[in-house]
């Protein structure tokens, strides 16, 4: 084992409480008075507190028992004082003599067995919010999915498996020097809980591996993410490009806000109107091009490599909304779009139980995003950090069955005499076929498809399923149907809604992961009351 260039430093003796009102003490099974056996400690760059009520937080029998979470207490206090750059500072209170300082990389390949530290190791990692914590032997989506952000990576010091939640408004800080040491970016803190948080930063470092970015942010819903990316990147008399298909949300808050209030100039292009794109970026000064793929409801897909390449050289940068795709299924990024985001509301959460959204990129363009959400709030909560983290470690499992059901759904309802067509990126007869077949591993679980009939005619047919809940929302473990022009378009006439290419008798279906077989039946006995 390579060890760093360090001292040894011997601290004040560290003893676990007893029970309270318990007149007979504990034995000194926790009090290291030298140093402690076969116990190495792995530091990174960046160093968090341990919350300071973690001890209170433990159950008086943990605290008796739990000699390896005495361990990670005890080291977690001993360096929440340190600078970014790991050095050691004094501590007043806690216990152990370090006699290993082991810096830790990705090393080695898939096929490697290296393991740089002891079994009882506490591992800290660098705070660098990159895909670089992806350690090589972590090669695969389903394998990034469970580990990024924990097993490398985690910010918080526990040997529990799963992240915990740390339910913290603010953090503290030991004197006013430490505080000034701060400010002057000498020693790490979140400072407040809009700024940042331990558990939510573990759940970012887990898209980021994903997403294959620099870094992520994570805020309190999807259109949270899309109203503060666009503010942010977007300046006053600026000019954005969007499609003509996609949430209508969006489209409401470009035209009804960033158009009237910030001056800002829209063209609204076909998802495969290139000529158009290049127009709109020869005549304007383009900020953003702004665009879902696949698109909703119609899933259209836009070829990313070509359109980043395009507004990259008139300088303007390519956000893709991939929350239909998930990066399960897509890496947006790598194909040379600037930011990613998604509503992990849907696939990324996966359960239909907590609201959030991400933004993932370079550091410079996230930074200048992260900047505003400082200032305009939409937190997430840490407990909804907590459960999108446990979501996304089945998120290639789920996407996997929702593919596959989609997939074959699609193709059974494109033959089926009573629908009249099919919009699904996996289909042949799709318009933007070969484009999903370059850059896209699956084509995901929403299939949305019209009824051979009229509005009451569709609506029937979604009445007469049992299985699929009628709700918005897709992407979760449970099928949902939607009739759109009721569901979301209802406020407009029917002349109002075609002008957003809303059809009466389209259906947008998000297959959960029930078995197939029953899906199918599902759909076809509704069918057939038709």
């Amino acid at each position: 084992m390579a060890v760093a260039s360090c001292h040894a430093r011997v601290l004040p003796t560290f003893e676990c409480r007893s029970d309270p009102g318990n007149s007979k003490p504990e034995p000194n099974r926790f009090s290291f008075k030298s140093k402690p056996k076969s116990k190495s400690f792995v530091v990174g760059v960046n160093l968090y507190r341990f919350p300071p009520n973690f001890v209170r937080q433990l159950s008086n029998k943990a605290r008796r028992n739990c000699s390896n979470i005495g361990v990670a207490q005890v080291v977690a206090a001993s360096w929440s004082n340190n600078d970014k750059m790991g050095s050691v500072a004094a501590v007043d209170s806690v216990t152990t003599d370090v006699n290993e300082v082991v810096a830790v990389g990705d090393g080695g390949d898939c096929n490697s067995n290296n393991n740089n530290s002891a079994s009882n190791s506490v591992v800290v990692q660098s705070s660098s919010d990159s895909a670089a914590l992806k350690a090589s032997f972590l090669c695969a989506d389903g394998s990034i999915a469970v580990h990024a952000g924990e097993r490398l990576g985690r910010g918080i010091f526990t040997d529990g498996i799963t992240t915990p939640v740390v339910n913290t408004t603010a953090y503290w800080f030991k004197n006013s020097d430490e505080l000034i040491d701060f400010k002057e970016g000498r020693y790490a803190s979140f400072e407040y809980g809009r700024y940042g948080n331990p558990t939510t930063e573990s759940l970012e470092r887990k898209i980021s591996a994903l997403e294959q970015a620099e870094t992520t942010l994570f805020l309190a819903s999807g259109m949270c993410a899309s109203t503060v990316l666009m503010f942010a990147l977007v300046e006053k008399g600026g000019h954005i490009v969007t499609t003509t298909d996609c949430y209508r949300k969006t489209r409401i808050f470009i035209q009804d806000y960033l158009v009237p209030n910030m001056d800002v100039s829209v063209t609204v292009i076909d998802p495969g109107d290139v000529s158009g794109l290049q127009y709109a970026l020869d005549q304007n000064n383009v900020s953003l091009f702004f665009t879902e793929s696949p698109t909703n409801p119609y899933l259209r897909c836009v070829d990313i490599e070509l359109v980043s390449k395009l507004c990259h050289s008139k300088g303007a940068q390519v956000c893709i909304d991939g929350t239909f795709a998930t990066p399960v299924n897509q890496k947006a990024l790598s194909l040379g779009a600037d930011i990613v985001l998604n509503s992990a509301t849907k696939y990324i959460g996966g359960h239909n139980d907590v609201i959030g959204g991400c933004i993932s990129g370079s550091m410079e363009v996230i930074a200048k995003i992260r900047k505003l959400h400082h200032v305009l709030g939409g937190v997430l909560n840490p407990n909804a950090a907590y459960l999108f983290i446990r979501g996304i470690k089945t998120l290639h499992l789920r996407v996997k069955q929702q593919n596959s059901t989609a997939l074959e759904m699609a193709k059974v309802l494109e033959a089926h005499p009573k629908i009249a067509r099919v919009h699904y990126p996996g289909l042949p007869s799709h318009p933007d076929y070969d484009i999903a077949m370059r850059q896209m591993t699956g084509f995901g679980g929403v299939v949305s498809f019209e009824v051979d009939g009229d509005l009451h005619t569709t609506k029937k047919f979604i009445d007469a399923l049992k299985i699929a809940y009628i709700a918005p929302s897709f992407g979760g473990c449970e099928s949902i149907v939607d009739q759109p022009a009721i569901m979301s378009y209802w406020d407009l006439t029917q002349d109002g809604r075609a002008m957003f290419g809303i059809k009466d008798n389209l259906v947008r279906f998000s297959f959960g992961v029930e078995d197939f077989e029953d899906l199918k039946a599902d759909i076809l006995q509704a069918l057939a009351t038709l």
